[in-house]
């Protein structure tokens, strides 16, 4: 299966509560730093939430 690796680019401050839940969940700790998760419709649910803080690309 595919996965998806995730950077957050911009910072969550100013966000809201369930924007940051969002990025804890897909396991995001702090800024600039990488993770990779599977390429799942929960995934895209929480990322497209989150999609103005983070860049991601589709790894096969």
């Amino acid at each position: 299966m595919a996965k998806i690796k995730i950077t957050q680019v911009i910072s969550s401050n100013g966000e809201t509560k369930r924007q940051k839940e969002n990025l804890r969940c897909l396991g995001i700790r702090r800024m600039n730093k990488a993770v990779e998760v599977e390429d799942n419709p929960i995934t895209r649910g929480m990322l497209a939430k989150v999609a103005h803080l983070v860049k991601y690309e589709v790894i096969d």
